[in-house]
């Protein structure tokens, strides 16, 4: 395990990633432009979009179905199990609900530096695993929406105050449309649907025309991304600390739970070792990408530098470093 873990620390990806958080801790000048940054972003989903697509054209329904069933079991009851951690902490509501739509969703960059260190490791998995990223990009989002009406049903509240709750519609039951928007045409699900979508129906056509950029480039450009990401992680640490031990401890605990269930699911369905890997990492990683700009304006009174700061400043690279390697241990051992 610990040559695993050492592997994996100095490979190109997280040294890069290492690099930007140093660069942030010693307050250096490096940066990205915005725009840059926001372009590496939408690179990453289109590639990885392309190539599941592309590969997922390989596959009939009845090898993906019991896949993507696991995928939106874990979709579903991993939002529920954080907000019950969080709850026992005594976090209030909002929070808390923040907390279970970003552990709920999942990590696009953490998929692709997993990707890399299993073809480090030369380790296939199953090509529709990409499309599993797609499912499990909203459904915490939704089902985190549901538990906030459940819990706020259970308190007596005056109309501006349930006005107040951004995601609870006056006059119905049912979730504020521009949640649904979000989750279901906000950027990163759009492009990778959309992405999926083109390379399911080109399949191998597409090929010439995608490798030479979404393919044979994937690898540079996300050390790119890592670097931007290592600076934004740096960044974010101080909000991370100023909220006590408990959620630290949480930051690094709840990918270990989370990540160790999604192994447990992938090789229930039947996955590779490669694609049970991939299942763990998946829900073992935080979103700060969908699931923070569907909370931004459903609960806008949950704290970002809570459920960003933690999933951006904690989890993401104690994923990066130490948590693929331990996914891939696990499944090695339920192989």
């Amino acid at each position: 395990m610990s040559d695993i873990i050492m592997q994996n620390i100095l490979s190109p990806a997280v040294l890069f990633f290492v690099l930007g958080l140093i660069a942030a801790v010693l307050k250096s000048d490096l940066a990205f432009p915005k725009s840059i940054g926001e372009a590496l972003s939408l690179y990453l989903l289109i590639a990885i979009g392309l190539k599941g697509g592309i590969e997922l054209a390989h596959y009939s329904v009845n090898d993906v179905f019991i896949p993507i069933i696991g995928a939106l079991f874990l979709g579903t009851i991993i939002p529920i199990i954080t907000l019950f951690i969080t709850r026992f902490m005594n976090m209030d509501r909002k929070n808390a609900i923040g907390l279970a739509a970003t552990y709920g969703s999942i990590s696009i960059v953490t998929y692709g530096a997993a990707i890399s260190f299993l073809e480090k490791q030369a380790i296939s998995y199953e090509g529709f695993m990409n499309a599993i990223v797609v499912l499990m990009e909203s459904p915490a989002i939704f089902v985190s929406m549901l538990l906030l009406k459940g819990l706020e049903s259970r308190h007596t509240l005056s109309p501006a105050s349930s006005r107040s709750l951004g995601f609870v519609s006056p006059s119905t039951n049912f979730i504020d449309p521009a949640v649904m928007k979000e989750s279901l045409v906000g950027k990163s699900v759009l492009l990778l649907v959309g992405s999926l979508a083109i390379g399911l129906l080109l399949g191998e056509r597409a090929i010439p025309t995608v490798k030479p950029l979404f393919i044979d480039l994937y690898g540079s450009v996300l050390l790119l991304f890592l670097l931007h990401m290592g600076l934004t992680a740096g960044q974010r640490l101080p909000e991370v600390k100023k909220h006590g031990v408990k959620l630290l401890i949480f930051g690094m605990g709840a990918p270990l739970l989370f990540g160790s269930l999604g192994v447990l699911v992938g090789h229930l369905v039947g996955l590779s070792l490669g694609g049970t890997t991939l299942m763990g990492v998946l829900a073992g990683s935080a979103s700060y990408i969908a699931a923070p700009a569907a909370l931004k304006s459903s609960v806008p009174e949950a704290n970002p530098s809570i459920y960003l700061g933690l999933s951006l400043g904690i989890t993401f690279p104690f994923n990066l470093i130490a948590g693929i390697p331990i996914y891939y241990q696990l499944a090695q051992w339920m192989q």
